[in-house]
Protein backbone atom coordinates (compact mmCIF):
# COMPACT_ATOMS: atom_id res chain seq x y z
CA UNK A 1 0.00 0.00 0.00
CA UNK A 2 1.53 3.28 -1.10
CA UNK A 3 -0.05 6.32 0.55
CA UNK A 4 0.90 9.72 -0.83
CA UNK A 5 0.14 12.59 1.55
CA UNK A 6 0.09 15.98 -0.22
CA UNK A 7 0.76 17.93 2.96
CA UNK A 8 0.50 21.60 2.08
CA UNK A 9 0.16 22.70 5.72
CA UNK A 10 3.41 21.12 6.93
CA UNK A 11 6.30 23.28 8.10
CA UNK A 12 9.49 22.15 9.89
CA UNK A 13 8.83 24.92 12.41
CA UNK A 14 5.11 24.17 12.71
CA UNK A 15 3.19 22.82 15.67
CA UNK A 16 0.55 20.10 15.77
CA UNK A 17 0.65 19.22 12.05
CA UNK A 18 4.43 18.83 12.15
CA UNK A 19 4.19 16.58 15.23
CA UNK A 20 1.40 14.52 13.65
CA UNK A 21 3.30 14.10 10.38
CA UNK A 22 6.51 13.01 12.08
CA UNK A 23 4.59 10.45 14.12
CA UNK A 24 2.83 9.15 11.01
CA UNK A 25 6.16 8.66 9.22
CA UNK A 26 7.56 6.71 12.16
CA UNK A 27 4.43 4.58 12.49
CA UNK A 28 4.29 3.83 8.75
CA UNK A 29 7.96 2.78 8.81
CA UNK A 30 7.29 0.52 11.78
CA UNK A 31 4.45 -1.18 9.90
CA UNK A 32 6.32 -1.37 6.60
CA UNK A 33 3.82 0.94 4.90
CA UNK A 34 5.05 2.80 1.82
CA UNK A 35 4.14 6.33 2.93
CA UNK A 36 5.32 9.35 0.96
CA UNK A 37 4.67 12.77 2.51
CA UNK A 38 5.09 15.56 -0.04
CA UNK A 39 5.55 19.06 1.41
CA UNK A 40 6.11 22.51 -0.12
CA UNK A 41 9.65 23.27 1.03
CA UNK A 42 12.35 25.85 0.41
CA UNK A 43 14.56 23.45 -1.58
CA UNK A 44 14.16 20.02 -3.14
CA UNK A 45 15.14 17.30 -0.69
CA UNK A 46 14.22 13.83 0.50
CA UNK A 47 14.38 12.19 3.92
CA UNK A 48 13.82 8.48 4.52
CA UNK A 49 12.60 6.67 7.62
CA UNK A 50 12.55 2.99 6.72
CA UNK A 51 9.72 2.40 4.26
CA UNK A 52 8.45 5.97 4.70
CA UNK A 53 9.87 9.17 3.29
CA UNK A 54 9.30 12.90 3.15
CA UNK A 55 9.83 14.70 -0.15
CA UNK A 56 10.28 18.45 0.00
CA UNK A 57 9.48 20.30 -3.24
CA UNK A 58 10.90 23.79 -3.75
CA UNK A 59 7.80 25.99 -3.62
CA UNK A 60 6.68 29.61 -3.24
CA UNK A 61 6.45 30.93 0.32
CA UNK A 62 3.17 32.00 1.87
CA UNK A 63 3.37 35.83 2.08
CA UNK A 64 1.91 36.17 5.59
CA UNK A 65 4.17 33.50 7.12
CA UNK A 66 7.26 32.49 5.19
CA UNK A 67 7.73 29.38 7.33
CA UNK A 68 4.99 27.89 5.15
CA UNK A 69 4.76 27.32 1.42
CA UNK A 70 2.23 26.18 -1.14
CA UNK A 71 2.37 23.95 -4.19
CA UNK A 72 2.94 26.08 -7.25
CA UNK A 73 0.02 24.88 -9.40
CA UNK A 74 -2.12 21.92 -10.42
CA UNK A 75 0.53 20.79 -12.90
CA UNK A 76 3.08 20.40 -10.09
CA UNK A 77 0.68 18.32 -8.00
CA UNK A 78 -0.32 16.16 -10.97
CA UNK A 79 3.30 15.56 -12.02
CA UNK A 80 4.17 14.40 -8.53
CA UNK A 81 1.18 12.07 -8.31
CA UNK A 82 1.98 10.63 -11.73
CA UNK A 83 5.56 9.95 -10.65
CA UNK A 84 4.66 8.50 -7.26
CA UNK A 85 1.78 6.29 -8.49
CA UNK A 86 -0.15 6.11 -5.20
CA UNK A 87 -2.68 3.51 -4.12
CA UNK A 88 -4.24 6.08 -1.74
CA UNK A 89 -3.96 9.88 -1.64
CA UNK A 90 -4.28 12.13 1.39
CA UNK A 91 -4.60 15.88 1.11
CA UNK A 92 -4.11 17.94 4.28
CA UNK A 93 -5.35 21.36 3.16
CA UNK A 94 -8.87 22.40 2.16
CA UNK A 95 -7.50 25.07 -0.19
CA UNK A 96 -5.82 24.90 -3.60
CA UNK A 97 -4.10 21.56 -3.13
CA UNK A 98 -7.48 19.95 -2.36
CA UNK A 99 -8.81 21.06 -5.73
CA UNK A 100 -5.60 20.00 -7.48
CA UNK A 101 -5.74 16.50 -5.97
CA UNK A 102 -9.44 16.23 -6.85
CA UNK A 103 -8.68 17.12 -10.49
CA UNK A 104 -5.95 14.50 -10.86
CA UNK A 105 -7.44 11.93 -13.27
CA UNK A 106 -6.08 8.78 -11.60
CA UNK A 107 -8.68 6.25 -10.43
CA UNK A 108 -7.32 6.22 -6.89
CA UNK A 109 -9.25 6.71 -3.63
CA UNK A 110 -8.45 9.92 -1.83
CA UNK A 111 -9.14 11.53 1.54
CA UNK A 112 -9.22 15.16 2.61
CA UNK A 113 -7.86 15.54 6.13
CA UNK A 114 -9.26 18.66 7.78
CA UNK A 115 -6.11 19.81 9.56
CA UNK A 116 -7.47 23.35 9.14
CA UNK A 117 -10.88 24.89 9.84
CA UNK A 118 -10.87 28.14 7.82
CA UNK A 119 -14.39 29.20 8.76
CA UNK A 120 -13.61 29.13 12.48
CA UNK A 121 -10.08 30.47 12.08
CA UNK A 122 -11.12 33.49 10.04
CA UNK A 123 -14.80 34.11 9.33
CA UNK A 124 -16.32 33.16 12.69
CA UNK A 125 -13.44 34.58 14.70
CA UNK A 126 -13.85 38.07 13.25
CA UNK A 127 -17.55 38.18 12.43
CA UNK A 128 -19.21 36.35 15.35
CA UNK A 129 -19.55 39.60 17.34
CA UNK A 130 -21.46 41.17 14.45
CA UNK A 131 -23.57 38.48 12.80
CA UNK A 132 -25.22 35.13 13.44
CA UNK A 133 -23.47 31.98 12.24
CA UNK A 134 -26.21 31.42 9.68
CA UNK A 135 -25.61 34.88 8.22
CA UNK A 136 -21.85 34.34 8.14
CA UNK A 137 -22.28 30.98 6.41
CA UNK A 138 -24.51 32.58 3.77
CA UNK A 139 -21.82 35.19 3.15
CA UNK A 140 -19.25 32.45 2.63
CA UNK A 141 -21.32 30.16 0.43
CA UNK A 142 -18.38 30.06 -1.99
CA UNK A 143 -16.33 28.21 0.62
CA UNK A 144 -19.10 25.76 1.45
CA UNK A 145 -19.62 25.15 -2.29
CA UNK A 146 -15.90 24.39 -2.56
CA UNK A 147 -16.11 21.88 0.30
CA UNK A 148 -19.27 20.38 -1.19
CA UNK A 149 -17.38 19.80 -4.43
CA UNK A 150 -14.57 18.15 -2.47
CA UNK A 151 -17.20 16.02 -0.73
CA UNK A 152 -18.35 14.75 -4.13
CA UNK A 153 -14.83 14.09 -5.44
CA UNK A 154 -13.14 12.61 -2.36
CA UNK A 155 -13.95 9.26 -0.77
CA UNK A 156 -13.91 10.67 2.76
CA UNK A 157 -13.29 13.88 4.65
CA UNK A 158 -11.51 13.21 7.93
CA UNK A 159 -12.32 15.31 11.00
CA UNK A 160 -10.40 14.94 14.25
CA UNK A 161 -13.05 16.50 16.51
CA UNK A 162 -16.80 15.91 16.84
CA UNK A 163 -17.60 19.63 16.64
CA UNK A 164 -15.97 20.00 13.21
CA UNK A 165 -17.51 16.81 11.85
CA UNK A 166 -20.95 17.90 13.04
CA UNK A 167 -20.62 21.33 11.41
CA UNK A 168 -19.61 19.81 8.07
CA UNK A 169 -22.49 17.36 8.23
CA UNK A 170 -24.89 20.19 9.06
CA UNK A 171 -23.72 21.94 5.87
CA UNK A 172 -24.73 18.92 3.82
CA UNK A 173 -21.42 17.11 3.45
CA UNK A 174 -22.01 13.37 3.26
CA UNK A 175 -18.51 11.93 3.57
CA UNK A 176 -17.29 13.63 6.74
CA UNK A 177 -16.01 11.01 9.19
CA UNK A 178 -14.69 11.30 12.73
CA UNK A 179 -11.13 10.03 13.19
CA UNK A 180 -9.88 11.31 16.56
CA UNK A 181 -6.15 11.78 16.87
CA UNK A 182 -4.30 10.78 20.02
CA UNK A 183 -1.22 11.22 22.14
CA UNK A 184 2.11 9.42 22.02
CA UNK A 185 1.61 6.11 23.81
CA UNK A 186 3.38 5.91 27.15
CA UNK A 187 4.73 9.46 27.08
CA UNK A 188 1.94 11.51 28.67
CA UNK A 189 0.85 10.21 32.06
CA UNK A 190 0.11 11.60 35.54
CA UNK A 191 3.20 9.72 36.73
CA UNK A 192 5.33 12.43 35.08
CA UNK A 193 4.26 15.00 37.67
CA UNK A 194 7.38 16.43 39.35
CA UNK A 195 6.90 18.80 42.27
CA UNK A 196 10.50 20.01 41.98
CA UNK A 197 9.95 20.89 38.31
CA UNK A 198 6.69 22.61 39.24
CA UNK A 199 8.51 24.70 41.87
CA UNK A 200 11.21 25.56 39.32
CA UNK A 201 8.61 26.77 36.80
CA UNK A 202 6.89 28.87 39.45
CA UNK A 203 10.25 30.29 40.53
CA UNK A 204 10.86 31.39 36.94
CA UNK A 205 7.55 33.22 37.26
CA UNK A 206 8.78 34.89 40.45
CA UNK A 207 6.38 32.90 42.62
CA UNK A 208 6.58 30.36 45.40
CA UNK A 209 5.19 26.81 45.41
CA UNK A 210 1.88 27.95 46.96
CA UNK A 211 0.97 29.77 43.74
CA UNK A 212 -1.04 28.20 40.90
CA UNK A 213 1.00 27.13 37.85
CA UNK A 214 -0.66 27.51 34.47
CA UNK A 215 0.96 26.21 31.29
CA UNK A 216 0.01 27.27 27.77
CA UNK A 217 1.23 25.43 24.67
CA UNK A 218 0.77 26.46 21.06
CA UNK A 219 1.95 28.32 18.05
CA UNK A 220 2.29 32.08 18.46
CA UNK A 221 -0.19 33.11 15.79
CA UNK A 222 -3.29 35.33 15.86
CA UNK A 223 -5.90 32.57 16.02
CA UNK A 224 -4.35 31.18 19.22
CA UNK A 225 -5.45 34.34 21.11
CA UNK A 226 -2.47 34.41 23.48
CA UNK A 227 -2.73 38.17 24.20
CA UNK A 228 -6.27 37.55 25.47
CA UNK A 229 -5.01 34.73 27.69
CA UNK A 230 -2.15 36.87 28.99
CA UNK A 231 -4.50 39.75 29.80
CA UNK A 232 -6.86 37.46 31.71
CA UNK A 233 -4.03 35.79 33.65
CA UNK A 234 -2.54 39.16 34.57
CA UNK A 235 -5.90 40.44 35.79
CA UNK A 236 -6.74 37.31 37.79
CA UNK A 237 -3.23 37.30 39.23
CA UNK A 238 -3.91 40.54 41.08
CA UNK A 239 -6.17 38.68 43.53
CA UNK A 240 -4.34 35.34 43.79
CA UNK A 241 -0.82 34.35 42.74
CA UNK A 242 -0.89 32.84 39.24
CA UNK A 243 2.11 31.95 37.13
CA UNK A 244 1.91 31.28 33.39
CA UNK A 245 4.60 29.45 31.42
CA UNK A 246 3.87 29.75 27.70
CA UNK A 247 5.67 27.37 25.31
CA UNK A 248 5.60 28.27 21.64
CA UNK A 249 6.94 30.24 18.72
CA UNK A 250 5.55 31.74 15.56
CA UNK A 251 4.92 34.88 13.53
CA UNK A 252 3.09 36.70 16.36
CA UNK A 253 5.95 36.32 18.84
CA UNK A 254 6.58 40.07 19.05
CA UNK A 255 2.86 40.69 19.64
CA UNK A 256 2.81 38.11 22.43
CA UNK A 257 5.99 39.54 23.97
CA UNK A 258 4.41 43.01 24.03
CA UNK A 259 1.34 41.54 25.73
CA UNK A 260 3.58 39.99 28.40
CA UNK A 261 5.43 43.28 28.84
CA UNK A 262 7.24 43.44 32.17
CA UNK A 263 4.91 41.06 33.98
CA UNK A 264 7.28 38.92 36.08
CA UNK A 265 4.71 36.18 36.57
CA UNK A 266 4.37 35.27 32.87
CA UNK A 267 7.28 33.56 31.11
CA UNK A 268 7.48 33.02 27.35
CA UNK A 269 9.70 30.08 26.37
CA UNK A 270 10.69 28.47 23.10
CA UNK A 271 9.16 25.05 22.37
CA UNK A 272 10.85 22.28 24.36
CA UNK A 273 12.68 19.87 22.05
CA UNK A 274 12.94 17.01 24.55
CA UNK A 275 9.60 15.24 24.47
CA UNK A 276 10.13 13.65 27.88
CA UNK A 277 10.95 17.03 29.44
CA UNK A 278 7.94 18.56 27.70
CA UNK A 279 5.71 15.77 29.07
CA UNK A 280 7.09 16.48 32.55
CA UNK A 281 6.26 20.19 32.28
CA UNK A 282 2.70 19.42 31.19
CA UNK A 283 2.11 16.90 33.99
CA UNK A 284 3.59 19.28 36.59
CA UNK A 285 1.19 22.10 35.76
CA UNK A 286 -1.86 22.80 37.90
CA UNK A 287 -3.89 23.48 34.76
CA UNK A 288 -3.42 23.96 31.03
CA UNK A 289 -4.92 27.20 29.74
CA UNK A 290 -5.85 27.53 26.07
CA UNK A 291 -7.16 30.51 24.14
CA UNK A 292 -7.90 29.06 20.71
CA UNK A 293 -11.51 28.25 19.83
CA UNK A 294 -10.69 27.04 16.30
CA UNK A 295 -8.65 23.92 17.01
CA UNK A 296 -9.42 20.99 14.72
CA UNK A 297 -8.31 18.60 17.49
CA UNK A 298 -6.37 20.28 20.29
CA UNK A 299 -3.27 18.11 20.66
CA UNK A 300 -1.81 20.01 23.62
CA UNK A 301 -5.15 19.71 25.39
CA UNK A 302 -5.21 15.96 24.77
CA UNK A 303 -1.66 15.68 26.12
CA UNK A 304 -2.64 17.58 29.25
CA UNK A 305 -5.78 15.50 29.65
CA UNK A 306 -3.73 12.28 29.43
CA UNK A 307 -1.41 13.76 32.08
CA UNK A 308 -4.27 14.24 34.55
CA UNK A 309 -4.14 18.05 34.23
CA UNK A 310 -7.36 20.13 34.28
CA UNK A 311 -8.16 22.19 31.18
CA UNK A 312 -9.17 25.86 31.05
CA UNK A 313 -10.52 26.13 27.50
CA UNK A 314 -12.91 28.19 25.36
CA UNK A 315 -16.37 26.75 24.84
CA UNK A 316 -15.90 25.99 21.13
CA UNK A 317 -13.72 23.90 18.84
CA UNK A 318 -11.50 20.90 19.36
CA UNK A 319 -10.06 22.18 22.64
CA UNK A 320 -13.53 22.14 24.22
CA UNK A 321 -14.16 18.66 22.80
CA UNK A 322 -11.14 17.46 24.78
CA UNK A 323 -12.47 18.39 28.20
CA UNK A 324 -13.75 15.47 30.28
CA UNK A 325 -16.72 15.99 32.59
CA UNK A 326 -15.87 18.07 35.69
CA UNK A 327 -12.17 17.99 34.71
CA UNK A 328 -11.77 21.65 33.81
CA UNK A 329 -13.44 25.00 33.28
CA UNK A 330 -14.91 26.38 30.08
CA UNK A 331 -15.09 30.08 29.30
CA UNK A 332 -16.88 32.05 26.59
CA UNK A 333 -14.70 32.03 23.46
CA UNK A 334 -13.14 35.40 22.66
CA UNK A 335 -14.17 36.93 26.01
CA UNK A 336 -11.24 37.86 28.28
CA UNK A 337 -13.61 38.71 31.15
CA UNK A 338 -15.09 35.21 30.99
CA UNK A 339 -11.63 33.66 31.11
CA UNK A 340 -10.67 35.93 34.01
CA UNK A 341 -13.76 34.75 35.92
CA UNK A 342 -12.79 31.12 35.30
CA UNK A 343 -9.26 31.80 36.55
CA UNK A 344 -10.65 33.56 39.63
CA UNK A 345 -12.49 30.41 40.68
CA UNK A 346 -9.72 28.00 39.68
CA UNK A 347 -7.65 27.86 42.89
CA UNK A 348 -10.53 26.86 45.16
CA UNK A 349 -11.88 24.35 42.65
CA UNK A 350 -8.50 22.88 41.75
CA UNK A 351 -8.57 19.82 44.09
CA UNK A 352 -11.89 18.58 42.68
CA UNK A 353 -10.91 19.39 39.09
CA UNK A 354 -7.62 17.56 39.45
CA UNK A 355 -9.33 14.49 40.95
CA UNK A 356 -11.70 14.34 37.97
CA UNK A 357 -8.83 14.90 35.52
CA UNK A 358 -6.81 12.08 37.06
CA UNK A 359 -9.79 9.74 36.85
CA UNK A 360 -10.26 10.54 33.14
CA UNK A 361 -6.59 10.46 32.09
CA UNK A 362 -6.47 6.83 30.99
CA UNK A 363 -9.35 7.30 28.53
CA UNK A 364 -7.33 9.44 26.10
CA UNK A 365 -6.62 7.44 22.92
CA UNK A 366 -3.09 7.02 21.65
CA UNK A 367 -1.81 8.00 18.24
CA UNK A 368 -1.30 4.28 17.62
CA UNK A 369 -5.07 3.85 18.01
CA UNK A 370 -5.58 6.60 15.45
CA UNK A 371 -3.16 5.18 12.89
CA UNK A 372 -4.51 1.65 13.35
CA UNK A 373 -7.98 2.86 12.41
CA UNK A 374 -6.79 5.22 9.67
CA UNK A 375 -4.61 2.74 7.81
CA UNK A 376 -7.28 0.06 8.08
CA UNK A 377 -9.82 2.48 6.61
CA UNK A 378 -7.45 3.17 3.72
CA UNK A 379 -6.92 -0.54 3.08
CA UNK A 380 -10.67 -0.91 2.82
CA UNK A 381 -10.94 1.93 0.31
CA UNK A 382 -8.11 0.53 -1.80
CA UNK A 383 -9.69 -2.90 -1.71
CA UNK A 384 -13.08 -1.60 -2.83
CA UNK A 385 -11.58 0.41 -5.72
CA UNK A 386 -14.80 2.30 -6.38
CA UNK A 387 -13.52 5.52 -7.97
CA UNK A 388 -15.37 8.74 -7.35
CA UNK A 389 -16.49 10.91 -10.25
CA UNK A 390 -13.60 13.10 -11.38
CA UNK A 391 -13.63 16.87 -11.76
CA UNK A 392 -13.98 18.13 -15.29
Amino acid sequence: MRIVDMSALYSPSGGGIRTYTEQKLVRAARDGIDLVVVVPGIVDSERRIGSARMISVASPRFPLDRNYGYFRDDATVHRLLNELAPDMIECSSPWGSAAAVARWPGAVPRSLVMHADPMSAWAYRYLDPLFSRATIDRGFRWFWRHLAECDSLYDLIICASPSLKNRLTAQGLKRAELAPLGIEAGLFTPANRDEALRAEMLSRCGLGPDATLLVGVGRLSPEKAWPLVIDAVASAGIKKPLGLVLLGDGPARSVVQRAVGNNPHIVLLQPVKSRSHYAGIIASADALVHGCSVETYGLACAEARASGVPLIVPDAGGAFDQMAADAGLAWRAGDAASLRAALDELPQRLPALRAAALAAAAAVPSMDDHFDALFERYRGLIGSRVPRAQAS
